[in-house]
């Protein structure tokens, strides 16, 4: 009886280090790791591990047992949680959105700041669960009432979800401030990645409410801010660095926003750009926006393919504000609360931030600029996960603690 056991866990065994060693072949023959980069190793190995994720996921799909998006997110929210014993946490939900709300036990003798916080992960990945105990920290360090809200992701759901969720819970919230403890003059929006960009959105949406609290501040952890051009410089200089690759990033583009994959170069390449659109949208687009001190030799031209008018028919929802939100009028912008940006280096999206900063800039609109040097998308998520967290990780998070305690 022990035979076939031990054969069918040497059978499995072989299977995952075949995949395993798969993921780290496709590693070193894709990916390009930037010099200034620390712990280059660590990251080489966190960057191994989600291609074996994304393999299995592939595997397990093909045979009908579950989904590539499904297996990832479970993988991810099997990441353990912190209890803070210094916090209340309350799952809820607001309608069908589900939602979680960090409070301090401390007796305090006035309202507190509050925190409306949009996860990252593109919509592939990224959960109320994985995103714990950053939500934690936040509410901790700076001693407010954070909710963190919990979007619809693929493969279920797609664009408009993510949006639509969160700006309808951010108004259900703001509804009731003062029944959370929160002082309706003092409330920041705050997301990462993707979630940075649904910041910008709701925020710009929120000005269509003039009977809800204003928006004091809001903060955009290297956001995704369009998805229009990616002949950006970061766009060309870091499309192979992790965890954010050009494969990662443009498979969520086309999943979120149901094109067929087939379009993905016509996406990369521009093609799809109508000459009319790139003249309008180019004064605030255009990599002439991006200090030359970002931009490296040998980039690629913007938009120097022909025109596919085929292709634009297929993806031209990319061009409404509401997936992409650098592309607002200036009456708009001007209106937008102050805000806080962090880019970093090593992210194909650190342009998306230069690009919005010039934009609220031009309009008035008072900005602080964080940029971490040595940092890499997604790096924020790490802060906490010894051994595995990164210098920047705790700089961007120690940054973000800092300017939200001085509102």
């Amino acid at each position: 009886m022990a035979v076939p056991w031990m054969l069918l866990l040497v059978s499995l065994s072989t299977f995952h280090l075949g995949i395993f060693i798969w993921a780290v072949i496709r590693h070193f023959l894709t990916v390009k790791m930037p010099s200034g980069l620390q712990h280059p190793i660590k990251l080489r190995f966190l960057h191994c591990m989600a291609l074996y994720m994304f393999a299995l996921g592939n595997i397990l799909e093909k045979l009908r047992i579950c989904s590539t998006f499904r297996f990832i997110q479970f993988m991810h929210d099997v990441m353990a949680i912190k209890k803070n014993h210094n916090l209340v946490v309350t799952n809820m939900k607001f309608g069908t959105i589900p939602v979680r709300l960090f409070q301090p036990k401390a007796v305090s003798s006035k309202l507190r700041r509050g925190i409306i916080f949009y996860h990252g992960g593109g919509t592939i990945c990224g959960s109320l669960d994985l995103y714990h105990n950053l939500c934690s920290f936040l509410a901790q360090h700076t001693d407010s009432v954070v909710l963190s809200v919990g979007y619809r992701k693929l493969p279920d759901h797609h664009h408009p979800c993510l949006t639509k969720d969160c700006l309808n819970a951010s108004i259900h919230f703001m509804k009731g401030l003062t029944t959370y403890g929160v002082d309706p003059s003092r409330v920041v929006v705050c997301g990462e990645s993707v979630g940075g960009g649904a910041v910008a959105i709701v925020t710009q949406a929120l000005l269509s409410f003039p009977n809800l609290p204003k928006i004091c501040a809001q903060v955009l952890i290297t956001p995704a801010l369009q998805v229009i051009h990616f002949r950006l410089p970061s766009h060309q200089q870091y499309q192979n660095v992790p965890f954010l690759t050009k494969d990662i990033l443009m498979m969520g583009v086309c999943k979120y926003m149901d094109i067929d994959s087939s379009w993905e170069d016509a996406l990369m390449n521009g093609t799809c750009m109508p000459p009319d659109i790139w003249k309008k949208y180019r004064k605030w687009l255009s990599s002439d926006n991006i200090p030359r001190r970002f931009k490296s030799k040998g980039l690629l031209p913007e938009f120097p393919e022909p025109f596919n008018e085929a292709a634009y028919l297929e993806t031209k929802s990319i061009f409404d504000p509401e997936i992409s939100p650098l592309l607002v009028d200036d009456k708009i912008i001007a209106q937008l609360p102050k805000a806080f940006l962090v880019s970093c280096e090593y992210d194909p999206l650190r342009d998306h931030a230069l690009l919005y900063k010039k934009r609220l800039e031009d309009q008035g609109v008072p900005v602080t600029w964080y940029h971490v040097e040595d940092g890499f998308h997604g790096c924020i998520v790490l802060f906490d996960k010894h051994p595995f967290s990164f210098p920047c990780s705790i700089k961007l998070v120690n940054a973000i603690v800092s300017y939200i305690n001085d509102i």
